[in-house]
């Protein structure tokens, strides 16, 4: 357009527009002056005063709790008045962002998903209550189980005929002292069941020195810990369908627990046993596999295309709801 405006007095606006290929229309409406644009608003539209009287009438306690429909019919009704549409009332609300409830209503808070590491045993506990069918319909015990979440030992359980805050008490309180439990060193994870909120379980776990975490409300994966290992124990063959008594969901749960903590080789620990993680003895084990597996190598390597066999790793951490970014930097690594 610049070029056309030189050039054009000297060699002529169409030969100009042509080498540029430029169509001459656009640029002699280039030359037109510009009108200042002016702000429409339409004949029928609501004088701000009247839009304002009408968001007054809105949140007044007589309709504050009512739609525009109501609103709108109400006036006609009742007032023999018109101020303006329903629908132009529900322009009015979503132009102060007030299509929903106009009044101060509880808000739920966020709650932030708890992220919680285990580096060793003893370090991050999670705990939960899960009901046991007894012999007849309707009737059930309850199973309290504490478990570490590094090594996945079940380091305290209870059976009894109800769920009951200071029976969640005394369990924690007589594991923390056979597992020899310092001040300050120790976090217990729980869903927020009763007993886990309960007031007597806080004031133990502060006299102990213990810091206590929740899941968030209505979050089953925020505890998955103690989820599966209830999953793992209800799927065992050895596992009843109901239980006659309370001396007989003790037994089981007793013969059951064992297994798990000393004969169970778990996935998630190098097919090491809890046991095996809790009380330090899976160096010596993975190394032992590593020999075994060295051996049955050099008997015939031509048996592993893939190279020499390795022991499954024993994790170094443990976490509930690792945070993205060391997920990302543990991907990177590896």
């Amino acid at each position: 357009m610049q070029t056309v405006q030189a050039l054009g007095p000297w060699l002529g606006v169409a030969p100009t527009c042509r080498a540029l290929d430029l169509a001459r229309a656009t640029y002699y409406r280039g030359q037109r002056p510009r009108r200042p644009q002016r702000p429409r608003r339409a004949a029928r539209a609501l004088a701000p005063a009247e839009r304002q009287a009408v968001l007054d009438l809105l949140h007044a306690d007589r309709f504050v709790d009512r739609a525009p429909a109501e609103v709108y019919a109400t006036l006609l009704d009742d007032d023999h008045r018109y101020l303006c549409s329903e629908r132009t009332m529900y322009r009015l609300l979503a132009a102060h962002q007030e299509v929903r409830e106009r009044r101060d209503v509880l808000r739920h808070p966020t709650y932030a998903a708890p992220e919680l590491l285990a580096t060793r045993p003893n370090e991050l506990w999670s705990w939960d209550i899960t009901k046991l069918l007894g012999p007849q319909k309707w009737t059930y015990y309850y199973l309290y189980v504490i478990l570490d979440v590094f090594s996945r030992y079940v380091v305290g359980w209870l059976a009894a005929h109800r769920e009951q805050a200071t029976l969640a008490e005394r369990l924690i309180a007589e594991t923390c002292e056979r597992q020899g439990i310092q001040p300050g060193h120790l976090t217990l994870h729980a869903d927020r069941g009763s007993s886990m909120t309960s007031k007597p379980v806080a004031l133990l776990l502060a006299d102990l020195g213990i810091t206590k975490t929740h899941s968030r409300p209505h979050v089953s994966n925020d505890n998955p810990f103690s989820e599966a290992q209830f999953k793992t124990l209800k799927y065992r063959p050895a596992f009843p369908e109901r239980f006659g008594s309370l001396e007989h969901a003790r037994a089981v749960s007793g013969t059951l627990f064992h297994w798990y903590n000393h004969v169970h080789h778990h996935a998630a620990l190098g097919l090491l046993t809890p046991a095996d993680v809790h009380f330090g003895r899976a160096a010596a084990k993975t190394a032992a596999r590593a020999q075994v597996l060295a051996a049955a190598y050099a008997r015939h390597p031509e048996r592993f295309p893939r190279g020499a066999p390795q022991a499954p790793a024993v994790p170094t951490a443990a976490w509930i709801n690792q945070p993205a970014r060391v997920k990302s930097r543990v991907l990177c690594k590896s």
